[in-house]
Formats: C-alpha cells, sequence, structure tokens
C-alpha cells in the first residue's frame, strides 16, 4: 500500500480529480466485467490507490481551510461531496477484487451489457482509418460519434482514461462508453464495417436469467443517473433535482429487494449456482452508487452551504454538467430526441428535460423537444458547444470556451 502523504494542492484541484477517477473507475469495472479482462480489474486497483491519496488530501484540506463555524459548515458539505466520490471508488474496487478472484457472472449478462443505456464496445483500429494516427483532441469522437474513449490496449500496454494528446494507431484496441446511436459511426470511423462486427456469443451459461438480467440493466442505468442528477442539483442548487436523486435511490432499494429474491428463487432451479454470486455482488454495487449519490445530494437537503468553488469543480471536470434554454429559432423545436440524436451529434447525454415548469428525468427517444425546454446534459466541453450551438442559446458558462476558434 503507497504510503500517505500530504502535497500543498487546492481543494478544488483534489475534488475535480477524485470525480473524475471515481467515474473511470465505474467505467472501467464494468468494461472489465464485458471483456472479463483481469488486466483492466487490476487498473480499477491501482486507481483506487490514487483514490487514496486524494481522500487524505480533501481531509487535511479541509481541516486546513476551516477558521470559522461557516467555513466549516461550508468545508464539510465539500468534504461530503469527496465521501461520497470515495464510496464508489470503494464499490468498484470490490468489484475488480471479485473478477480477480474469478466469481463468475452469467454469459447472459455479458450479451446484455451493451444494451445498457450507456454501452460500452471494444473496437480495433484498421490501417488508414479515418482516426489512425490522429489524436483524440484532433478527433473530437465524443462530439462526433457520442462514444468517449475510457482505455486503449496497444500490444500488450494500456493507456486508462487517455487525453487529447493520445494519438490512435492502427492495430489499437479501443475501449469506449457512449449511448447506443454512437455505436454505428464509432465503427465506422475506426475503420470497420458494421456488418462485419463480432457477434456475441450465444451460449448462455444460466438459462432463463431475462427478469434478472433486465433488472440488473436498469439498476445501472438508475445508479449512473442519480450521480449525474447529484451533481446536477449541486450545480444549479436545485432542490427538486436532489429529490429526484432521493427517489431514486428509494427505487433503486425495491429493485435489489426484487433482484436478490429472485436469485434467491432462482438457486433452487439452478445446479451451479456460483454463476449467480456475481449478480449479487454486481446489485450490490449499483446501489452503493446510487446511495452515494443520495449522500451527494443531502448537502443541499440539510441546506448546507454550496461554496461558488463547487461550480468550477463540475466544469473543470473531465465530463461537464451544462443547461441549455431552447430559443424560438432553434432546430430542434418539434424533433424527438430520437430524431435530434443528440448524443450522436453532440456526444452529450441528456440527463433532464424541464418543459413547462415539470422535470421529466431520464427522458425517452420519443420525447419532444418544445420552444422553452430547459435540458440538463453531460459530455465533454466541445459537445457542450455544439449542444448550444443547436439550441440557439448562449450560456454564460460556456461562452468563453464555445468562442474560442477549433
Amino acid at each position: 500500500m503507497t504510503e500517505l502523504e500530504y502535497q500543498p494542492i487546492s481543494f478544488k484541484d483534489v475534488l475535480i480529480e477524485m470525480k473524475d477517477i471515481a467515474e473511470l473507475m465505474v467505467d472501467l469495472s464494468y468494461s472489465a466485467i464485458l471483456f472479463e479482462n483481469k488486466d483492466i480489474a487490476h487498473e480499477v486497483l491501482n486507481l483506487e490507490e490514487s483514490m487514496n491519496q486524494l481522500v487524505y488530501q480533501a481531509r487535511i484540506q479541509s481541516i486546513l481551510g476551516a477558521r470559522r463555524v461557516d467555513e466549516a459548515e461550508s468545508m464539510s458539505g465539500m468534504l461530503q461531496v469527496a465521501e461520497a466520490a470515495e464510496r464508489i471508488s470503494n464499490s468498484a474496487s470490490e468489484i475488480a477484487t471479485i473478477i480477480l478472484k474469478n466469481v463468475k457472472f452469467p454469459a447472459k449478462l455479458r450479451q446484455e451489457l451493451p444494451e445498457a443505456e450507456e454501452v460500452t464496445v471494444r473496437v480495433k483500429v484498421q490501417e488508414n482509418s479515418q482516426i489512425d494516427g490522429k489524436t483524440l483532441g484532433d478527433q473530437k469522437l465524443q462530439s462526433t460519434t457520442g462514444m468517449r474513449v475510457i482505455a486503449i490496449r496497444r500490444g500488450i500496454s494500456w493507456i486508462y482514461d487517455p487525453g487529447r494528446e493520445t494519438r490512435i494507431l492502427d492495430g489499437d484496441i479501443l475501449i469506449a462508453k457512449g449511448l447506443d446511436g454512437g455505436v454505428v459511426p464509432f465503427y465506422q470511423v475506426a475503420g470497420i464495417d458494421v456488418s462485419d462486427a463480432e457477434d456475441e456469443p450465444e451460449d448462455a451459461v444460466v438459462s432463463d436469467l431475462d427478469r434478472a438480467v433486465a433488472l440488473m440493466i436498469e439498476m445501472k442505468n438508475q445508479s449512473e443517473l442519480a450521480v449525474g442528477l447529484a451533481y446536477t442539483a449541486l450545480l444549479f442548487d436545485n432542490r427538486e433535482v436532489a429529490d429526484e436523486v432521493l427517489a431514486l435511490d428509494s427505487r433503486m432499494d425495491d429493485m435489489r429487494y426484487r433482484l436478490d429474491l429472485w436469485i434467491l428463487e432462482a438457486a433452487k432451479r439452478i445446479s451451479n449456482v456460483e454463476y449467480l454470486r456475481g449478480l449479487l455482488y454486481l446489485s450490490s454495487f449499483a446501489e452503493n452508487i446510487s446511495n452515494a449519490a443520495s449522500s451527494i445530494v443531502d448537502v443541499i437537503i440539510r441546506d448546507i452551504e454550496i461554496p461558488p468553488v463547487f461550480k468550477r469543480i463540475v466544469r473543470e471536470s473531465d465530463e461537464i454538467i451544462t443547461r441549455v434554454t431552447v430559443g424560438g429559432d432553434s432546430e430542434l423545436i418539434g424533433k424527438t430526441l430520437r430524431e435530434a440524436s443528440l448524443e450522436t451529434v453532440t456526444g452529450m447525454v441528456v440527463l433532464a428535460i424541464n418543459s413547462n415548469g415539470r422535470w421529466k428525468y431520464h427522458p425517452g427517444k420519443n420525447d419532444v423537444i418544445r420552444q422553452g425546454d430547459v435540458i440538463i446534459a453531460k459530455g465533454r466541453r466541445d459537445g457542450e458547444c455544439r449542444l448550444h450551438r443547436l439550441s440557439g442559446r448562449k450560456n454564460p458558462d460556456a461562452d468563453a470556451e464555445c468562442d474560442m476558434p477549433n
């Protein structure tokens, strides 16, 4: 275990890195399950060491930064957000540990994981493809395909959480995450004919898992939505969104109960119960993420002051959260989310829409965008610029970046 040592660094920078690492660990944990890859599981544990160091820094900074009672209260809220990120990372490391201990997950689950709200894909870059030799910054994959590269395997080496300057080479194996609408464009820029994509194996180890797998995928989607909405609630100091996070957590408890009950019943019918154990671990993982999201919004529920620096934390992290209002001249008016294809065109994931004063969280593809709607979305900064241009409105938070030349 790495020895902890205090380093002079701003609390803001510590929290930004904690948020980014926690989100990356969740992505890599699901990827390790999907691809049955112990190398990725080991990297999750390596990131856990980095998180431990950051937690130590956060605690020291919170002690050094408070001189009065009001400052201490504000700092306690920031520390609570930091501890939520730590809880998420701890849960991800638990998943990595059980993967390394050869705990089995049903083949049916691995087949269905790509059908989750945000899918994970594995693509080999072809020679002379559109992205061969380009950097991720040059290509802007997330804002053009809706897919974000979270890891690259080059030969026997791995590059995790690659940055804008990371160059893609033919033969690289890209692991990317995004909405399902971006899968085909992502395959195409990698030089792969979609018809040539490998089919998932059909030999499910455990039969009759449809109900459990569908419920597990829904728990995954709900837990990730809860985290996105939790940071949204803090960013915009919105009690309504905070209440929705608490409601999601309550629904998550119900889903965990139903899944656990089904697994206990299924154990009577299945000879090899080892393949059910992975589902129990994974349902606990999703519930822990949802609980951490509730801990984040507890800062709002208890009226703890949110310091202005928090807005900079969310705005400067790898995945930012933005809010746009659909203007009267927007080309989005009258289109469904499916027709607008925002995830593919901008790379932004729509978390919620406020229409006529009413919030709809986790909107469906058939929901229609109307003038005056407020859209909450998360994604990369260049995708945010595209979303604001499509909406026909400007955002003070994004104007400085979006007005810069490409």
